[in-house]
C-alpha cells in the first residue's frame, strides 16, 4: 500500500472518534465563531461609517430650518394733536383735597411742605376768599398770618394776589406781589417778611432760591433771605418757570403776536439780554394745526416747555388748548385740544409732575393731568374755582 492511500485511510478512521474533552472543545469552537462574527460586524460597521461619512461630506449643507415667530405689532404712537375723553376718570390724587374745608390755621399748625395754595373765587359774584394752604399731610390750612391785597396796575385793574408762580418748588415758601413791595411767607414757621420794591407789581415766579417779581414797568430779581434786588431784562408775563434742576441764570421767554411767535433765551447773570431767538415751529404737527397765541405761565421740565394757548386745528380756530414745545428748537411736539365750550383763558398750565405729566386748570372743571407721550388725560378735582399755585416744577 502506498503512503498516500494509507494517509487517506487514517483520516477517514479518525473522523468517527469523539474528542476526549468535548466541553472544552465546544467552548473553544464557540469562541472562534464569536470572534469571527465580531470581526465581521466591526468590519461592516467601519465600512458603513466610512460610506456614510463620505456621503455627508459630499452632500450640500441643508439650509437651516426657519423658526416661526409671531409677528410683532408695534405700539402705535399717540397723535401729536390730542383731545381729552368725553367722560374723565378721577383715579384719586393728593391734590384732590384742595377743595376740602379748612381744618387748621397756618399760625397754629405750620406745614412741613405745602402741595398747593388755593384762593377761592365765587363764580357768580367774583368775590375772592382767603388764601388756603394744602399741606403734604392732607390738611387744608387758612393763611391767617397775612392778607395780601389784590394786585393792580397803573390803570386800577385788579386781580387776586395769588398767582400760579407764588409757591416755591420745594413747597416751603410763598410770595405775593403787591404795589411797591413783595410779601414772603415761610410756610414751615408762619413767619412773614416784606421787601420794598418800586412799582405796580403783579407777577411773582421762583427761579431756584431767587424770586422774580414784576409788572408793566420792571422785573426784579430778589434774594428773599437778604432783600437784595436788581432789575433783570425779562417780561414778567412771558417768562417760563424754570426747571428747579436747571440753569438758574438762563430764563426763557415765550410769546409774540399771532404768526410771529418766538422762543427767546435770556441770560440774567450780567451777560446782557437775549442769547438767541427761534421761531415757534409747527412742522411736527399735522398740516392745519398751530398755536395762534400763548397765555398764562409757561413751565419748563428738562427741555420741554408747556404753556396754555389759543390754537387752530384744521379749519377750527379760537380753541382752548395746551402746547408742549422743545425748548431748544422751538418745535411744538404736542397739542391738547380742549375745545370752545370753556371759560376764556380757562386752561392755564400749573406745572409738571414726575413722569412727564402736565397739570392744568380746566374751568369750570377743576384740575386735569395730561401725559403728552401717551395721550392720557385724567381728572384731579372738580369745581375748584379761583386761583391755584402748585409746588410742581
Amino acid at each position: 500500500m502506498r503512503e498516500e492511500e494509507l494517509h487517506r485511510l487514517l483520516t477517514v478512521a479518525a473522523e468517527d472518534v469523539r474528542p476526549a474533552h468535548p466541553a472544552t472543545t465546544g467552548w473553544e469552537r464557540a469562541r472562534r465563531v464569536r470572534r469571527a462574527r465580531r470581526a465581521a460586524s466591526a468590519a461592516a460597521l467601519a465600512v458603513a461609517l466610512l460610506t456614510g461619512g463620505t456621503a455627508l461630506t459630499l452632500r450640500p449643507a441643508a439650509p437651516p430650518a426657519a423658526t416661526a415667530t409671531p409677528e410683532e405689532s408695534p405700539t402705535p404712537l399717540p397723535a401729536p394733536v390730542q383731545t381729552p375723553p368725553a367722560d374723565l376718570a378721577y383715579p384719586g390724587h393728593p391734590l384732590g383735597r384742595l377743595g376740602d374745608p379748612v381744618g387748621a390755621t397756618l399760625s397754629a399748625r405750620p406745614v412741613r411742605k405745602a402741595l398747593a395754595l388755593h384762593q377761592p373765587v365765587d363764580p357768580t359774584t367774583g368775590v375772592a376768599g382767603r388764601i388756603r394752604v394744602l399741606g403734604d399731610d392732607g390738611v387744608v390750612r387758612d393763611l391767617d398770618v397775612v392778607t395780601p391785597a389784590p394786585t393792580r396796575d397803573a390803570g386800577g385793574n385788579e386781580a387776586v394776589p395769588l398767582k400760579s408762580g407764588s409757591l416755591s418748588p420745594d413747597g416751603r415758601t410763598a410770595a405775593f406781589a403787591q404795589t411797591d413791595e413783595v410779601i414772603v411767607v415761610d410756610l414751615t414757621t408762619a413767619a412773614v417778611r416784606r421787601h420794598p420794591l418800586k412799582g405796580y407789581l403783579e407777577q411773582v415766579l421762583w427761579s431756584g432760591d431767587r424770586l422774580l417779581v414784576g409788572g408793566d414797568d420792571a422785573t426784579y430779581e430778589l434774594d428773599p433771605s437778604t432783600g437784595a434786588s436788581r432789575k433783570v431784562p425779562v417780561s414778567p408775563w412771558n417768562m417760563a418757570a424754570p426747571d428747579p434742576t436747571g440753569q438758574p441764570d438762563l430764563l426763557l421767554e415765550l410769546g409774540g403776536a399771532p404768526g410771529d411767535l418766538r422762543l427767546h433765551r435770556v441770560a440774567t447773570d450780567g451777560r446782557g439780554r437775549g442769547l438767541d431767538q427761534v421761531p415757534v415751529d409747527f412742522r411736527a404737527l399735522p398740516p392745519g394745526n398751530r398755536v395762534d397765541e400763548f397765555y398764562g405761565r409757561g413751565w419748563l421740565n428738562g427741555h420741554r416747555l408747556a404753556r396754555a394757548a389759543w390754537i387752530t386745528t384744521g379749519s377750527m380756530g379760537s380753541l382752548e388748548g395746551v402746547a408742549v414745545l422743545d425748548a431748544r428748537t422751538g418745535v411744538v411736539t404736542h397739542l391738547l385740544n380742549l375745545g370752545r365750550d370753556r371759560w376764556k383763558g380757562c386752561c392755564e398750565v400749573l406745572g409738571w409732575e414726575p413722569g412727564g405729566v402736565v397739570l392744568l386748570r380746566h374751568n369750570p372743571g377743576g384740575l386735569l393731568r395730561w401725559k403728552p407721550e401717551t395721550g392720557e388725560v385724567t381728572g384731579v378735582t372738580r369745581n375748584l374755582f379761583g386761583a391755584v399755585s402748585l409746588s410742581a416744577g
